[in-house]
């Protein structure tokens, strides 16, 4: 599973995705400040899954258009002890998400 972290994602988010996921962000990719339309369209000619938490993503974008997944994660904020609790679902939904689906995971933080 190929995946790309937006840039809205603290980075370190990496090392808490399964082994046999390649996890890179968006900004190591040179994409950083891509408006959404764009960003899907590059990434869906490397990768299978972008992982998000802008919440207006599926709204803005037809993402069904493209060959690529989509997870939104929705979290009290981007510090990456407020998304951390929300990886293993995310790891476990990544295994099901098929091009042009959005999946949202929340990390259950009161």
């Amino acid at each position: 599973m190929r995946v790309p972290l937006d840039e809205n994602l603290n980075w370190r988010l990496v090392r808490y995705f399964d082994p046999d996921c390649h996890v890179t962000t968006v900004d190591r990719q040179g994409w950083k400040g891509k408006r959404n339309g764009e960003l899907l369209e590059q990434a869906a000619e490397t990768f299978d899954v972008l992982v998000t938490m802008d919440k207006g993503f599926e709204y803005q974008q037809n993402i069904s258009k493209y060959a690529i997944g989509a997870i939104i994660v929705s979290a009290r904020s981007n510090k990456l002890q407020d998304i951390q609790p929300a990886m293993l679902e995310v790891n476990q939904v990544l295994r099901d998400v098929q091009p042009g689906q959005v999946i949202h995971v929340n990390a259950n933080v009161s």
